[in-house]
């Protein structure tokens, strides 16, 4: 099972494809896994959103800071039954824990839990026509 995981301070300074951050390091350092594999996943994964096969982790982190007020816990990208996963973790005002499931593939929202959730919705933005 391919498992990356970053930790972030907040959905604005979360770790992106083009930060200097080395998330093959961080995750080959947390599995215990050689560099070599960790990077070689890594370069295939950002093959797989350069082909459009993969949603960009930016494009899911966008979403959630458009609805949801919280900052990034965790991002985890997981190979479940050959599907692909991305967890995102957000900490709410409160201290609350809600964990996001999307479908890396389509972008869908599959699950979310967590208590609180609704203290952390945003109001959905108002039509200006």
């Amino acid at each position: 099972m391919l498992c990356t995981s970053v930790m972030a301070a907040s959905l604005a300074q979360a770790p992106r494809p083009s930060d200097d951050v080395s998330l093959a390091a961080l995750a080959s350092e947390s599995l215990g896994i050689g560099f070599a594999r960790a990077d070689d996943d890594w370069r295939d994964l950002h093959q797989e959103v350069r082909e459009g096969r993969l949603v960009a982790l930016p494009t899911l982190l966008d979403w959630l800071d458009e609805r949801y007020d919280g900052q990034v816990l965790e991002v985890e990208l997981e190979r479940d039954d050959g599907r692909i996963l991305y967890e995102i973790e957000l900490v709410g005002a409160q201290g609350q824990v809600v964990e996001f499931e999307f479908d890396a593939g389509s972008g869908e929202l599959l699950s979310i839990e967590g208590v609180g959730i609704d203290a952390m919705q945003r109001p959905a933005p108002r039509d200006t026509d």
